[in-house]
């Protein structure tokens, strides 16, 4: 029964079922897989019914993760032949890249070991090896695993609820990435692989920059940050989902959640010292990310300061929005609100200052219903109460140009997750956000999954715009993971990603958290307490309405 295909402008009839990656013409390798009815499909799929086909590029998110799982089975591959003694681990980490290091005790990564694992992954992309899809048992998987020494896959294997898996095969090595891939080896041509100690670093194309590779930017204190998260999560034994799960069937779920929560507790503790200790400080800024728990961060850092004597004032950026008809127009005519310019910048500087000064301020506030300003309350502040400001644009010093640095202190709060599904699978520190923001919207604003979804990429824009950069300015990174949430927010987040209809354009996301998701062992929330930065998002904080 013939079909008709709808693709790069034209349709075709065919009568019999066709690879897509026969439809592209001279076997354009730039195409790395394709939206099928709105199902991510990879080239090697067969189609034999009508359908309207959308062929993807590294210029496309979907593509991209693609193309960086398939870049990292040829590390793993490269590894494996080069070296295959060793026991590699990959994280995800500073300039929106990929870190390696060396587990195995004896072995130090080293620019000779970097220059030998690219001319492998040279070979194999220049060989252009078929990357072969199967579907196995699991005992066939056990015994993979084990002739080729994926340990770590082994233990991740126990938590799998499917009695199946599926393995990619490239030339006799076989691994698994929890991801769709390339058809072969060969169109993984652009990457870059450098020595960053203690290990290396893998870039790739990036869709937010227009398919290319973005220039590598250092940033100290974000690298701190994630080494200290998987250094604590090492010690925790908390840095796998076979770690955490191991936890919670070991230890139980009171003493997991403490132990995650007492980590809090200790920052907190350390930001409080550090703010007390120093009578200069008048303004707290408190900048992170979409879904980086600011709210709940913002009430206990006050909490924390009460304690020592100081008496904290809060100050919303929001109130300082200027009316709908002033603010500057997004890419698609529509008033952006996400950037600085939306905010009286001029205002919020002059309020400042004044307050500073010791004189009373009369602080406007937005009434979001009229679309503009009202007066607010009248406030004075003396020296023992310093002001705490939070927002995304708080760490941006057009915000507080007149008010000198040595009298801020600022904080930038997100959850700097390093965790591992297996040694090279690490688990995404946006898809945490977004699980916390789906999870959030529907709680609090009965939003359904794809609208929180829609919604996401435009997020990902303000932040690269107006965010990230803010971040090696900071005074302290907060590291607001909770080892434990993925446990908790599981049986919240499921059922709202599972109602994603197959035929939506945002199933492929939907689906790519439900296969993380399902590896994490269920945490029932009500031991989680109720000033825990988790409750902002599954609900009963003490801080609502506060």
């Amino acid at each position: 029964m013939s079909f008709k295909l709808t693709f790069q402008g034209q349709e075709k009839v065919f009568e019999k079922k066709v690879q897509l990656k026969d439809l592209i013409d001279n076997k354009d390798k730039s195409i790395i897989c394709a939206r099928v009815n709105n199902r991510l499909r990879e080239l090697t799929y067969e189609v034999s019914d009508d359908a309207k086909i959308e062929f993807l590029t590294v210029k496309d998110g979907d593509a991209v993760r693609i193309y960086e799982a398939s870049l990292r089975y040829v590390v793993a591959m490269a590894f494996a032949r080069a070296y295959p003694m060793l026991e590699v681990r990959f994280a995800y980490n500073v300039s929106r890249s990929v870190f390696i290091q060396v587990l195995t005790k004896g072995y130090n990564v080293n620019p000779a070991m970097v220059k030998k694992v690219r001319e492998e992954m040279d070979k194999i992309i220049n060989a252009d090896y078929p990357l072969v899809r199967g579907k196995y048992s699991t005992e066939e998987a056990v015994k993979i695993y084990k002739d080729n020494n994926l340990n770590d896959k082994l233990d991740a294997l126990q938590y799998r609820p499917e009695k199946t898996i599926h393995l990619y095969e490239c030339n006799g090595y076989y691994n698994y990435m929890f991801s769709r891939m390339v058809p072969s080896t060969g169109y993984l041509k652009t990457f870059d692989l450098f020595y960053y100690s203690p290990g290396m670093i893998l870039q790739y194309p990036r869709a937010e920059v227009g398919g290319v590779i973005p220039p590598f930017e250092d940033a100290p204190t974000f690298g701190k940050t994630l080494k200290e998260s998987h250094e604590w999560a090492k010690i925790a034994g908390a840095d796998t989902v076979v770690g955490i799960n191991k936890h919670i069937q070991r230890d139980g779920v009171i003493d997991f959640i403490q132990l995650c929560e007492a980590r809090h507790n200790r920052m907190l503790a350390e930001l409080g010292e550090k703010i007390v200790s120093d009578s200069n400080i008048r303004l707290i800024c408190i900048a992170g990310p979409s879904s980086s728990g600011k709210t709940t961060f913002a009430n206990r850092l006050r909490v924390e300061l009460l304690s020592r004597g100081l008496k904290p004032i809060r100050i919303s950026l929001d109130d300082y929005y200027l009316p709908k008809s002033q603010a500057p127009k997004d890419e698609d005519g529509k008033p952006d609100l996400e950037s600085i310019e939306a905010l009286d910048i001029d205002l919020f500087n002059k309020n400042m200052l004044d307050l500073i000064n010791g004189e009373e301020v009369q602080l406007p506030q937005f009434d979001f219903k009229l679309g503009k300003r009202v007066p607010g309350r009248r406030i004075k502040v003396g020296l023992d109460e310093p002001i705490i400001i939070e927002g995304i644009h708080a760490l941006n010093d057009r915000m507080t140009t007149l008010i000198p640095r040595h009298q801020k202190f600022k904080i930038f709060i997100a959850p700097q997750a390093q965790i591992n599904l297996d040694n090279t699978n690490p688990v995404s520190i946006t898809d945490l956000r977004l699980l916390r923001r789906l999870v959030r919207d529907y709680k609090f604003r009965n939003a359904a999954a794809e609208e929180t979804i829609s919604m996401w990429p435009s997020v990902r824009r303000g932040e690269f715009k107006w965010i990230y950069d803010t971040q090696e300015g900071a005074d302290y990174v907060y590291n607001s993971m909770l080892s434990y949430e993925l446990c908790v927010m599981k049986k919240y987040a499921l059922p709202l990603l599972q109602n994603v209809d197959v035929e939506s354009e945002y199933f492929p996301v939907a689906e790519r958290l439900i296969r993380m998701l399902k590896y994490f062992e269920d945490m029932p929330d009500e031991w989680v307490p109720c000033n825990s930065l988790m409750r902002e998002f599954i609900g009963g904080s003490c801080y609502e309405g506060a």
